[in-house]
């Protein structure tokens, strides 16, 4: 009878052991309960969140809008306190009014300076011609006083107005060259106010866009977080006002490296949502991460040291959902999921 109890007590501890054994097989996926279905549950909604921050600094004077709210693109969120900006811009603009002013001054000098050359080059021709007729009279002159004819005053005085046409031609000549240097001078100039008309439109410019980012604008369609700035606060360039979240979201499934054999890009996946009740979606494996979380952390692991214990790294592999959806405009990045996929199928 004891023997029999023993036997009994034995048998049943066997099979209490074998059914843990096929407990921790069944739960590692091990031979015989391996599947081509690979889960895991370390798997997360994912989506764009955007910081949305001021480009310049000062005090906040609206804010229309509240947390959670739903915006489209273009819808104010907040604006800054613009008289600053706005008096900056007329600045700009009268100061591109002088620089257009001064440009047009220099086109009028310009003018003149040519007008000045026509008249030196005028003058000049006279004086050549004047030059010609003196000389010619020299000429003569001295001819006939050679003869007897003509007195030696008048020789005097051809000599005389020749060397005066000689002057007047050299100085038409100077005129002319001053003339011209002064349209240079111009035009130089005027090459100067065009880069300083250039550089007063940027002015203008950069002012209309300082005075444009007193309005913090929605980026795109989606919801907006908790509302971070109020009215009446002071914020600089990068302060964070508000946090926008886009729709599309995406699922990021992080399988561990001996879960990858057979995982390819257009497989279909499925994955349940633990806020839903565990509701199904679907959706198609849509690429891998060049590499494992661990060579992504800020400390990263130094296997070299010490003692070792070898530890299954992690794959995070994006998953995009199938379009069609009801379930699918519940989901909101960090939801937490159990992913699914059949590595069996094609």
């Amino acid at each position: 009878m004891a023997k029999a109890l023993h036997l009994s007590r034995t048998l049943a501890i066997l099979l209490v052991g074998l059914a843990g054994a096929l407990a921790v097989l069944y739960a590692w996926r091990l031979p015989p309960f391996e599947s081509a279905v690979q889960t895991t549950e370390n798997a997360y909604v994912r989506g764009q969140v955007t910081v949305i921050s001021p480009q310049l600094a000062g005090y906040v004077t609206e804010v229309p809008v509240a947390d959670f709210q739903s915006v489209h693109a273009g819808d104010l969120l907040a604006r800054i306190d613009d008289r600053i900006y706005a008096q900056r811009l007329r600045q700009s603009q009268a100061a591109l009014a002088v620089q257009r002013a001064t440009l047009d001054n220099a086109t009028q000098a310009q003018a003149s300076a040519e007008a000045r050359i026509e008249a030196a080059e005028a003058g000049l021709a006279a004086a050549r011609t004047a030059l010609d007729t003196a000389s010619s009279t020299d000429r003569r002159v001295e001819a006939l006083l050679g003869r007897g004819v003509s007195t030696q005053s008048a020789a005097d005085q051809a000599r005389a107005a020749l060397a005066q046409a000689r002057a007047a031609l050299q100085q038409a000549e100077t005129t002319l060259e001053v003339a011209r240097q002064d349209l240079q001078s111009v035009r130089v100039n005027r090459k100067s106010l065009e880069a300083g008309i250039d550089n007063a439109e940027a002015a203008l410019r950069l002012a209309e866009i300082d005075l444009q980012n007193t309005r913090i604008l929605a980026p795109q369609d989606g919801r907006l977080g908790e509302i971070g700035v109020r009215l009446g606060q002071y914020v600089t360039a990068g302060s964070q006002l508000a946090a926008l979240v886009p729709g599309n979201p995406w699922v990021v499934a992080n399988f561990k490296e001996t879960q990858l054999h057979g995982m390819r890009p257009g497989q279909a996946a499925s994955f349940t949502v633990d806020a839903l009740r565990h509701a199904r979606l679907t959706g198609h494996v849509e690429r891998f991460s060049p590499a494992t979380g661990s060579e992504f952390s800020v400390i990263r692991a130094d296997n070299a040291t010490g003692n070792f214990t070898k530890v299954a790294q992690r794959l995070p592999v994006r998953i995009s959902i199938d379009p069609g959806q009801p379930l699918a405009e519940s989901l909101a990045p960090g939801m937490s999921v159990v992913v699914s996929i059949d590595t069996d199928a094609r």
